[in-house]
């Protein structure tokens, strides 16, 4: 990281203390929710022996953001977002205690209700939080803190995992509760001192309109439509890759468990390195070309992951190019975060990101779904290529794409020097 570079990223945390504390909250919640998902996923296996009841865990933990999504983030833009997501924490917290009960098989519904009621509580998570990066953070800042925002989700799950398996396997659920339950109550903690502004406009929608307003928002902003034409292409990837990222590892390169270990771990690391490496260097591209062109790169680099192994096996390779894969990737995510949070307007915000997350938490279901029929008929490989290929003509659909629902030229926003 360069002179420059480093400085850019200290002045942000040195003078906006209230950006700190978002930061280390969102990082220290989306550890517990990693703690949470890894440690319940392991018990419930050992608890029945089934992975049906795998299955019906994680279904009931994601099916809340395909039908709670849009109403999520109507409300980050309805409510007080700091209130929210202090109130969130605490209900995070308390909801995992029934788990300490769960002794036999017979009591697994315990298991899927406490993971159905963190899915619909956590759904209010991430509109929330990115609709209060604007507030708080000034225009020309966005492009980094975005990129050091949107990267603390990378650094949770390396560490969250981690600590996940360790705690059920040393401790059982008992550990797993009390390090969630620890780490949402010090986000909370910290996010009831947070200072927002305030904002200079807020959403009025009755109670049924709730339910439509993100869809009508799609309707009268091109920008949006956008937004959730590039959700549903890259949701439907991200399935497939989710699904088929284990079979690749083990049938194609012939990796074992530790070699799988090792991919998703690069997979992170490279992740947060790129994020660190957009904070320090942000440049001066408007956030629909970092948006785009990273979305281009990012599926690039995964058309070579997925291809390399015609010629050689090896799994070095594959190591290599995913952990590279982590700086387009952090680009795309800096530049798409900065462009949804300033393409509809400060007060429909929340609106937008949960919109987004609606699509494609739907379409990432539907993504695993195809990913079981086409890798059986199209073979492992031309399937994540698939993948590769949507991500690419996803990102030449935002290059191409400049014009809003009225016809005039999408806002530019060019980042401050480094």
């Amino acid at each position: 990281m360069t002179e420059v570079g480093a400085a850019g990223i200290r002045g942000l945390l040195a003078d906006n203390r209230d950006y700190r504390r978002l930061l280390s909250a969102g990082l220290i919640s989306q550890t517990g929710d990693w703690v949470i998902s890894t440690g319940l996923a392991y018990h419930i296996y050992v608890l029945t022996g089934s992975t049906l009841s795998s299955a019906t865990m994680l279904l009931a933990a994601r099916l809340p953001d395909v039908l709670l999504g849009s109403l999520a983030g109507v409300l980050a833009d309805r409510w007080d977002r700091r209130r929210l997501l202090v109130a969130t924490d605490l209900l995070l917290a308390l909801g995992l205690l029934p788990l300490l009960a769960v002794r036999d098989p017979g009591q697994v519904w315990i298991v899927y209700a406490v993971a159905l009621w963190t899915g619909v509580i956590s759904t209010v998570l991430f509109p929330a939080q990115k609709a209060l990066v604007p507030q708080i953070v000034p225009e020309s800042q966005l492009v980094r803190a975005n990129a050091l925002h949107g990267q603390s989700g990378q650094a949770a799950r390396l560490l969250g995992a981690l600590a996940g398996g360790v705690a059920v396997g040393a401790g059982g659920m008992a550990a797993v509760v009390g390090i969630g339950v620890a780490g949402f109550l010090l986000s909370a903690l910290l996010m009831a001192g947070l200072r927002t502004p305030a904002r200079s406009s807020a959403v009025t929608v009755t109670v049924g309109g709730q339910w439509v307003a993100g869809l009508r928002l799609a309707r009268e902003n091109r920008g949006v439509r956008l937004l959730v034409a590039y959700m549903v292409i890259t949701g439907l990837g991200e399935g497939i890759f989710g699904t088929l990222t284990a079979p690749f590892v083990a049938d194609v390169l012939g990796g074992e468990g530790e070699a799988y270990g090792l991919f998703l771990s690069a997979q992170a690391v490279g992740g947060i390195a790129g994020g660190i490496a957009v904070a320090a260097r942000p440049g001066k591209a408007t956030p629909r070309a970092l948006f785009g062109w990273g979305t281009v790169v990012f599926g690039l680099a995964d058309l070579a992951l997925f291809t390399y192994p015609l010629v050689t096996r090896e799994l070095w390779p594959a190591v290599v190019l995913i952990a590279l894969a982590g700086l387009p990737a952090a680009v795309l995510v800096a530049g798409m975060t900065t462009y949804a949070q300033t393409v509809a307007g400060e007060g429909r915000v929340g609106t937008v990101f949960g919109l987004l997350g609606s699509a494609q938490a739907a379409t990432s279901l539907l993504g695993m779904a195809l990913a079981g029929v086409l890798g059986e008929r199209l073979g492992i490989v031309a399937t994540l290529c698939l993948h590769a290929g949507g991500l690419i003509s996803a990102g030449v659909l935002v290059l191409v794409s400049t014009r809003d629902s009225r016809g005039s030229e999408v806002r530019d926003f060019t980042p401050g020097g480094c």
